[in-house]
């Protein structure tokens, strides 16, 4: 017997939230280094899977397959393709940074009537999300990856609620009532997704006999099971939803600027790059793979849904005074051309998809993180109590600016890559949409830039005297993601080796091929 990598993967940061929150509560720092510890061996064997994962090889490999709940045909079944290998490896790259961002997060404050968690219940949090998310991208029974889907939000609703931000212009009793409503509204929006989605599950198993994804589609393509036409859409319908909500999708998304907002800097990077990627990655695993036919019928809309997204999310981006806020209005614009590749139905549109999940995930995460780090020495999260921090700061302000530029998807950062592939992929077979697409990319330039000159230039606030530049702990967090924006932005090819294989095989799920050009090339 092979030894079970999925699992171990998984397992790992399981088994240290366990044991981190065991530390007693007067070691905090030993917490700290458990939970860093631990986060950094996860990587070591995400790193693992993705040296043995062979991209020309089975669609799903290194799989598992264990009865469960066997009266009703659940089963424990994990395989990773390529979209799932290079978000097993974004999700244990990211935890560690996390960690290292939050590192005081969570101690106590002096002369504070907050009442705080134990430090070592936050990392112990952090890591189990990361179990949860890693074994959702390699789960392939529908019931599995549904209980997964549900569980994440319990220790994401505990991060928010009882770790907020602590920058709050008001009393502790009024920060305390924000991040109760923060967590309340994220957890009823995604329990409402999740239990039309459980009815779409059960109704899944009624039609097919079995939660197995490598059972349904043996099925379909033998003909075996063929739902008939409004049965596939009512369930595609119940998935979406709840996927939507998750991605976010407009009008689904108001959840996400109240939960970025109220939860501290590490906790909003592990939500919008790590938690939120688990709904765009199941429209590409669950919703093509099980509903082919009901996903072309369903494409002109979410088409429609994810235009308004990227421009109504960089709109607000722009008009927001909070600079954690305008980076989540900015995520669902983002979200938007991830959406929007996914349902363009080309090779070159979910390719860009799936590339722009792994770079907004770090392309968000260095951003914030560094606007985390400087809420943190001013104590605000209002953009105009900033100005002039290039000249006191300047690492400081030139890692944001980095950062900001690779929010905007400049050319040579590895967003743009992404960005590109989603516009070629969309133009391709809708025109128009990528015309209008396109203004996300202007209105990106102008909510960056805005913000830049508004906190990093100008004269200095008096505030703003004396504020420190990055210490050593936050370098290590912010260079390492700054280096990888620039490698895979003028080589993206390691990412794109992996992940094509596995868009072909979402392509010949829907039966959809790239449209031809209507011009041919000159032979």
């Amino acid at each position: 017997m092979s030894f079970p990598l999925l699992t171990a993967t998984a397992a790992l940061p399981a088994i240290g939230a366990i044991v981190t929150a065991a530390v007693p509560a007067a070691r905090r720092t030993t917490a700290k280094w458990m939970a860093l510890g631990f986060s950094l061996a996860t990587f070591v064997l995400a790193a693992l899977v993705v040296v043995r994962f062979e991209p020309g090889g089975d669609r799903y490999q290194l799989t598992e397959s264990h009865s469960w709940i066997k009266d009703f045909g659940v089963r424990y079944e994990l395989g990773v393709d390529g979209i799932g290998v290079v978000l097993i490896a974004l999700t244990a790259l990211l935890v560690p940074f996390v960690i290292l961002a939050g590192w005081h997060d969570a101690d106590p404050l002096e002369n504070s009537s907050s009442r705080w968690r134990p430090t070592q219940g936050f990392f112990a949090l952090i890591l189990m999300v990361e179990a949860m998310v890693i074994l959702s991208f390699e789960a392939t029974d529908v019931f599995l990856f549904y209980i997964l889907f549900e569980a994440m939000l319990i220790p994401m609703y505990f991060l928010i609620g009882g770790f907020g931000d602590r920058a709050h212009s008001g009393s502790d009793a009024a920060a305390a009532t924000q991040r109760s409503y923060a967590a309340v509204k994220f957890l009823l929006y995604n329990l409402v997704g999740g239990l039309i989605m459980l009815a779409a599950v059960i109704g899944l198993y009624v039609v097919a006999g079995s939660f197995s994804l490598s059972e349904i589609a043996a099925a379909r393509a033998s003909g075996e099971l063929d739902m008939a036409t409004n049965t596939e859409r009512l369930l595609f319908l119940g998935f979406f939803f709840a996927f939507a909500i998750k991605a976010p999708l407009w009008p689904l998304h108001t959840w996400l600027p109240n939960a970025m907002g109220e939860a501290t800097a590490p906790v909003a990077v592990l939500i919008t790059a790590v938690v939120d990627k688990v709904g765009t990655f199941a429209m590409l695993r669950f919703c093509l793979q099980l509903f082919p036919e009901a996903s072309k019928w369903a494409t002109p809309v979410i088409i429609v849904l994810a235009l308004i997204s990227i421009v109504y999310g960089a709109l607000l981006a722009v008009g927001q005074r909070d600079i954690k806020r305008l980076v989540a209005y900015a995520s669902i614009s983002h979200f938007g051309f991830i959406i929007l590749g996914i349902f363009a139905m080309t090779s070159q549109g979910q390719s860009g998809a799936t590339l722009y999940m792994v770079n907004h995930g770090i392309s968000t995460a260095a951003l914030m993180l560094v606007a985390g780090f400087l809420i943190t020495r001013r104590g605000s999260r209002l953009i105009a109590d900033y100005g002039g921090v290039q000249k006191v700061a300047p690492v400081l302000a030139g890692t944001f600016l980095i950062g900001g530029l690779a929010t905007l998807s400049l050319p040579g950062l590895s967003p743009f890559v992404s960005e590109f592939l989603v516009l070629v992929g969309t133009f391709a077979r809708y025109p128009v949409a990528g015309i209008i697409a396109t203004s996300g990319i202007v209105l990106a330039a102008l909510y960056v830039l805005v913000l830049y000159q508004r906190t990093m230039t100008g004269p200095v606030k008096p505030e703003i005297q004396g504020m420190p530049d990055l210490r050593v702990r936050e370098l290590v967090v912010v260079t390492p993601l700054i280096a990888l924006l620039l490698f895979f932005g003028v080589f993206p090819k390691p990412l794109t080796d992996i992940v094509n294989p596995a868009v072909e095989h979402t392509m010949s799920d829907v039966e959809k091929k790239d449209p031809r050009p209507e011009v041919e090339a000159a032979k």
